[in-house]
């Protein structure tokens, strides 16, 4: 793993090819000494070292975040916090392709799914250092007896725990750095384990930003210890967490202690229903990548393909034609379409659901099993695999795969299709296709889930709220309503008169 330049010898990020901690604004080697390996799963082959960090390591970090929240970092200005949110965007927009290998290199993420995320990694950066000068309370008349002035105050809600995933380094932990920059909160970032070089080059640009210490902490580590710590550390004020549901609820239950605050951006099985009436020469590209892209390994993906009956074996044979014409192999080729599983952990898991599929009774029309021979031979790859003959009642249509699977459900009319769409104990994403308007508004309406897409998938905008009903989580990503979670209201009652 290469070097990356250190800001002086206190600060390298680096130690004999280990990656350390960053902890109130020096990298140091974990309490433990212990690292653990960080591998490409295009290959299998060690990238390098990571410091594997323990409550000892997040009771420094959390220390350092509460003293800079409680200092230097409480003395600047909305202006202030603005100014280093655009310096950390043009550090990040001047290491871009860099970024971008890296995420390649360590999750596996095609490098051309990799750049075209450049808009919204910058945009989501430069979107929240404009909201950073725009918190403000509210003046309120009131009818106490007498001769009162009341008004509300926003102040930063304190330390913030976040803790990242895997399946997009880069943009995941800008979502959680954003808000808490602007609101003037501080945090201890815990990265996941598969995929932590990102975040800790992202690390490496905040101090370059002039960011003061402590306001950022990066403990690498494991979900068990580095994790479970941070998730129920009482000096931590609220925890900002995506991942799986499983994780979520463990979360939810660390954070009893001190009653923090929580929001969670779960998993999902998300519906992408296609009518009839639809265009399906847009409607086959789009519902095969809404599941295919980044190996399935993305909450929202379109997992359940819903075809009106009538035309379900034409436009899921389609889809299976296009899944064929993907080219599956190692990311750094810019011509890869569809990169590795994360991790051989990974592949077991998304090779399990294969065979569930096949005992369930559903019918693999294209993929269906681990591609290793010749350039596959030592990654973990997946064939993109449709499956047809689906029932919503089978493991393949409830489960989170989070791997290339679509599962294919056919249904007769409206109300069937919103019926089975709902029939989930998740509700992140959908996708609806019809040229008819109205149908489409009355879709989106009966649809149980955070974001519809209409005639689309997965376009997201920074001035967007994303988040989940029901088991997907609870709490907006994006948008105003995001920095809300980060800010208390305070009412202020003053006797003038």
């Amino acid at each position: 793993m290469a070097a990356v330049e250190s800001l002086a010898s206190k600060r390298s990020i680096d130690s004999g090819g280990t990656k350390k901690l960053l902890i109130d604004g020096n990298w140091v080697s974990p309490s433990s000494g212990e690292t653990f390996e960080t591998r490409n799963p295009a290959n299998n082959n060690l990238l390098g070292r990571i410091a594997s960090g323990n409550a000892r390591d997040i009771e420094l970090a959390v220390g350092a975040a509460r003293r800079a929240f409680e200092g230097p970092w409480s003395k600047f200005s909305p202006f202030e916090r603005q100014r280093i949110l655009l310096k950390f965007a043009d550090l990040v927009e001047a290491n871009f392709e860099d970024l971008c290998v890296l995420d390649t290199l360590d999750m596996g993420v095609p490098i051309s799914l990799a750049r075209s995320r450049k808009q919204r990694a910058l945009g989501l950066i430069r979107f929240y250092a404009g909201l950073a000068t725009t918190i403000h309370g509210d003046t309120i008349q009131n009818s106490i007896p007498g001769e009162f002035f009341t008004y509300t105050l926003k102040e930063p809600v304190g330390v913030v725990g976040a803790i990242t995933p895997w399946n997009a380094p880069l943009t995941s932990t800008i979502w959680k750095l954003g808000p808490v920059l602007a609101t003037g909160c501080t945090m201890v970032l815990k990265p996941a384990e598969q995929a932590s070089l990102t975040p800790l080059r992202l690390g490496e640009l905040l101090l370059e930003a002039g960011l003061p210490d402590g306001v950022v902490n990066i403990v690498t580590g494991y979900g068990e210890t580095a994790g479970a710590a941070l998730a129920g550390h009482m000096g931590v004020d609220k925890v900002a967490f995506t991942g799986s549901h499983f994780t979520g609820q463990k979360i939810i239950e660390a954070a009893k202690g001190n009653i923090k605050r929580v929001t969670l951006e779960l998993g999902g099985k998300s519906p992408d229903i296609v009518f009839a009436d639809a265009d399906l020469d847009a409607a086959v590209p789009g519902a095969a990548m809404a599941v295919f892209m980044n190996s399935g390994q993305i909450c929202s993906a379109g997992t359940r393909l819903l075809v009106e009956r009538s035309i379900y074996d034409t436009f899921v044979g389609k889809v299976a034609d296009y899944a064929k014409t993907l080219r599956v192999g190692d990311g750094l080729d810019p011509d890869t379409q569809i990169g590795p599983l994360v991790s051989a952990e990974q592949l077991a898991r998304v090779k399990g659901y294969l065979a569930i599929g096949r005992e369930e009774g559903a019918q693999a029309l294209v993929g269906g099993d681990q591609l290793s021979g010749g350039a596959h031979a030592d990654g973990f790859f997946v064939a993109p695999t449709v499956l047809a003959g689906v029932r919503n009642d089978m493991r393949v249509a409830q489960e989170e795969i989070f791997g290339p699977v679509l599962s294919a459900i056919a249904f007769d009319d409206f109300d069937e299709a919103a019926r089975i769409a709902n029939a989930t104990s998740f509700g992140l994403g959908s996708g609806v296709w019809t040229r008819d308007v109205g149908k489409a508004h009355r879709m989106a309406k009966s649809i149980r889930a955070g974001t519809v897409w209409v005639n689309c998938y997965a376009a997201m905008d920074p001035a967007v709220p994303f988040g989940g009903y029901k088991m997907s989580g609870h709490g907006r990503e994006s948008g105003t309503q995001h920095i809300d979670a980060y800010l208390e209201t305070k009412s202020v009652i003053m006797k003038v008169a």
